[in-house]
């Protein structure tokens, strides 16, 4: 069976019950051409789970993922919502327990490793549940881990097994913050792999998630990931995403502007100090950016005669794919110390507690925010 067969059949997965394509590796029900000669073909996913121990990711759009959390709130469960902290407000799951009813809801953060050395986890931990709590998720727990440096992981298996008494456990996340990586843990721990594959197939959707039983009767529900649009990975083509997520501890770089500098972030972001007295500006992002200062009256031309070459990648081609730039004004308060948050490249935390007025400029639709320091 060829793909354009694929694309046209109604047959579904033998393992899950999605509906199965060989178009779309990152999406549901993807099967190469070659193993689709089998009289009971089963997709990618669910392949690699049966024979390797090993789940993968897979996304769906925003609606359809709000149908799926909306089944849950019908089940006695515990939620498992793991939340990438390099960039928390663009991979938490906003309205969440709107959708999950009275189930208990572990928050589980990962990619702690990003973090420069020396940090208070503790402090980082109560940052964590204020944010939760400020956008209207309550949570039984929050666990910090690593789940690339496994990291912290004994403490969310032993949250698991604390929180979760008889009931069923779903997973739930957006792409990119690890969640495939937790579930095959939970698997090497938990699960009882010689028994089958069971579907779970939610009313009123057309997604599949996929039921890992437990060696107690239960299972884990591997829900497919949420593509958040907002986020930077979403809107860069994937040649450049080496170089926009950081794969190891963040060395800070901390700049003295005064009013009227720029710095340019590559070629991705532009950050204008407008107005306020001479402060430091400390920087989180991955250190295979490179960052550039000059005067805010020449950055407009600056960027057009060097994008992509002296203030460094994305590339003329790369950027070709970007969305153009929006402007985001922000007013940082006097006596307050605050991040400006720029989804999926970091954050820059303001030092001063002067005040400030900033200009963000990102692409469109990338989320931009004013935040409580986490640092």
């Amino acid at each position: 069976m060829n793909e354009q067969q694929l694309s046209e059949t109604t047959i579904s997965c033998a393992g899950c019950g999605v509906k199965l394509q060989a178009s779309s590796p990152d999406m549901p029900g993807y099967v190469p051409e070659s193993a689709a000669k089998s009289e009971h073909v089963i997709c990618q996913r669910c392949f690699r789970i049966r024979h390797y121990n090993e789940a993968a990711s897979v996304a769906v759009d925003q609606d359809d993922f709000l149908k799926l959390l909306g089944s849950i709130g019908t089940t006695d469960s515990l939620v498992v919502h793991i939340v990438d902290l390099y960039d928390f407000e663009g991979s938490l799951i906003t309205g969440l327990g709107r959708f999950v009813g009275n189930n208990p809801v572990l928050l589980v953060v990962n990619k702690i490793d990003l973090l420069p050395k020396g940090m208070n986890t503790n402090r980082i931990r109560n940052w964590v549940q204020k944010q939760a709590k400020s956008h209207g998720l309550r949570t039984v727990d929050v666990v910090l881990c690593s789940a690339k440096r496994n990291m912290g992981f004994e403490h969310v298996i032993d949250a698991i097994g604390r929180y979760r008494g008889n009931r069923d456990v779903y997973v739930v996340g957006a792409t990119n913050v690890g969640k495939s990586t937790l579930i095959n843990r939970l698997i090497r721990d938990y699960s009882d792999m010689e028994r089958e594959l069971t579907t779970s197939r939610y009313p009123g959707t057309t997604l599949d998630a996929v039921n890992i039983p437990l060696e107690d009767g239960k299972s884990i529900i591997d829900t497919p990931g949420i593509v958040y649009t907002s986020r930077m990975a979403e809107v860069v083509p994937r040649t450049f995403l080496g170089s926009l997520l950081p794969d190891k501890p963040i060395k800070p770089l901390v700049y003295q502007l005064n009013e009227g500098q720029t710095l340019f972030i590559g070629s991705l972001v532009r950050f204008d100090f407008v107005e306020g007295e001479r402060q430091s500006f400390t920087l989180y992002i991955s250190n295979a950016l490179n960052v550039h200062r000059t005067k805010l009256e020449r950055a407009e031309s600056l960027y057009e005669e060097h994008k992509g070459e002296l203030l460094g990648a994305p590339t003329l081609d790369e950027l070709a794919d970007i969305p153009a730039w929006t402007r985001h004004s922000l007013r940082i308060r006097q006596g307050e110390k605050q991040d400006v948050f720029v989804s999926g490249l970091g954050w820059i935390q303001v030092n001063g507690m002067r005040g400030a007025l900033v200009d963000v400029y990102a692409p469109k639709g990338v989320k931009v925010l004013l935040r409580d320091s986490m640092i």
